[in-house]
């Protein structure tokens, strides 16, 4: 049995929940591990981020989300609003507060001190729900998907945007 490994970056827009497609990656990673029969497992390494399946929708708003990532957004915020306030969430506490402020990067999650950008919350449960991996068969060295699947890293935090790590594993022989 072979495993390999590939690590791509994703660049988050902040603002809105960010979806990347990167059924390409997937793909190219799963050519390049000259595996023919096994699994693919795509992971984001981040507690505000998941990956997903889902069909390609082709209609985009104005903002250049898929109809159906639009359609998830609106559900997610029905059961899970966005943290616009200190008394919406109980996280982030005092002692959470501390801990970054303590980081020896602080600045960079607390620009000017400011305790706002950690508003989060409704970002890290997103991820909960939706979660953080996703698995796929390779079939005869092929993503064993149908014509219009496509696997998705979304980054629900919308707090500033970032690069973020997308981790494929492809798994067999």
């Amino acid at each position: 049995m072979a495993v390999y490994k590939e690590t791509i970056k994703v660049q988050s827009h902040g603002k809105t929940p960010t979806y990347v497609d990167v059924t390409k990656d997937v793909r190219r990673v799963i050519e390049e591990s000259g595996i023919q029969n096994g699994i693919c497992v795509v992971i984001s390494p981040h507690t505000t981020c998941s990956v997903f399946f889902e069909e390609y929708s082709h209609d985009v708003n104005e903002n250049g989300d898929e109809f159906l990532q639009v359609d998830l957004n609106n559900v997610l915020a029905k059961i899970i609003p966005d943290h616009n306030t200190k008394d919406q969430y109980t996280y982030p506490g005092e002692e959470h507060y501390k801990a970054v402020e303590s980081w020896p990067d602080a600045e960079a999650y607390l620009p000017g001190g400011d305790r706002t950008a950690l508003f989060n919350g409704d970002a890290h449960l997103k991820a909960t729900l939706i979660g953080s991996s996703a698995t796929f068969e390779v079939d005869e060295g092929k993503l064993g998907v149908g014509t219009t699947g496509y696997v998705y890293f979304a980054d629900f935090d919308r707090t500033r945007p970032r690069t973020r790590k997308c981790k494929i594993i492809v798994i067999g022989e």
